[in-house]
């Protein structure tokens, strides 16, 4: 690790913030480094030489609060972690913005890797691929099988409503970024307006379910940690899985800028893992295209945000150029998943 700091992490004032709050955890002068892959909110590894922890934080810049909301993230894992949910413990909440420029919480290091490409799980050989996979998928089961109310999470979103919110607040977030005919985009938030399907019983969303997100580890690979739990919220347990068998479906793209796992030796089909979750879970998983269909629509969205930033030269790095051609991909697997059901 670099002595340095990273650009959003003093570490002198977290330091001091954490020798006040929590005496004794530190045992020697702390270095830092920003762990790479995070696509909104900033992630930091810092040791003092002998333990190592995780630092969350809002980007540079610190845009909207609730998009970026370090309480909400640390209050989901702090009321997870004595579950048998895996998910890093929580060490310390900031709400302090002098000390770092935004709020932030630091949790526990947790060994692991987050498996981005079907080249980074090449390695692992199909079996292994096929194993962790599945154990994806018994994960999110164990997850959605937490009591909110036991968790002392009852009041941490609003279930009543929650798909016609979000179909509408990813159309807002579409009409906010057009600057260009995308065909199929108005008939596929369409028909998933029309077909809206009944929720079961809310649980604990994570809001951005898949493999990239986990940490995995251990001679059985299994799952150490979940990730990334900006999104989360009370709502529809389908969602996540839905956007998992998303992540799950070959894209059909070679040299996609967007990264999925699914062509990897030993990668179950969507089928399989929708057919686990059922059996597992004891849902039922009949309306999952719908599902599946808003994934794609919502990464659809997402992805042509990313493409009209692009066009007003707001964004840079390697892929970036590329981005717009992915988003009629994704609509037309959207399309096509609602017709075939």
């Amino acid at each position: 690790m670099s002595p340095d700091h990273p650009p959003g992490l003093d570490l002198d004032r977290l330091r001091v913030l954490l020798d006040r709050e929590r005496p004794g955890l530190v045992t020697g002068p702390l270095s830092g480094r920003l762990i790479e892959g995070g696509r909104s909110n900033l992630t930091y590894a810092v040791s003092d030489g002998a333990a190592r922890w995780v630092v969350r934080r809002p980007p540079l810049g610190h845009v909207l609060a609730t998009a970026h909301d370090m309480r909400r993230e640390h209050r989901v894992i702090s009321a997870l972690h004595p579950t048998d949910v895996p998910v890093p413990r929580p060490v310390l909440l900031c709400e302090d913005e002098e000390v770092l420029g935004a709020p932030f919480y630091v949790m526990e290091f947790v060994e692991g890797t987050p498996f981005r490409t079907a080249e980074q799980l090449a390695p692992l050989g199909p079996e292994r691929t096929r194993a962790a996979v599945l154990n994806l998928v018994d994960t999110l089961v164990g997850l959605h099988a937490v009591d909110p109310a036991e968790a002392g999470l009852a009041d941490f979103g609003r279930p009543d409503g929650f798909l016609d919110r979000q179909l509408r607040r990813w159309a807002k977030q579409l009409d906010a970024s057009r600057n260009r005919d995308l065909a199929g985009i108005d008939e596929l938030h369409a028909t998933l307006g029309r077909e809206l399907p009944r929720s079961p019983a809310p649980t604990v969303v994570h809001g951005d379910y898949r493999l990239d997100n986990v940490l995995i580890g251990g001679e059985n690979d299994e799952i150490r940690a979940i990730l990334d739990w900006e999104m989360s919220t009370l709502g529809d347990p389908l969602t996540d899985l839905g956007l998992l068998a998303m992540y799950s479906s070959p894209l059909g793209m070679p040299d996609s800028p967007v990264s999925t796992t699914a062509q990897a030796p030993g990668h179950p089909a969507p089928a399989e893992l929708i057919e686990r979750y059922a059996t597992r879970s004891g849902r039922d998983v009949s309306a999952v295209a719908w599902y599946t269909a808003f994934a794609w629509f919502k990464l659809a969205v997402i992805l042509e945000g990313i493409h009209y930033r692009y066009t007003l030269g707001q964004t840079v790095g390697r892929g970036f150029d590329r981005i717009g051609d992915l988003v009629p991909v994704f609509i037309e697997h959207g399309l096509t998943t609602l017709q075939e059901g």
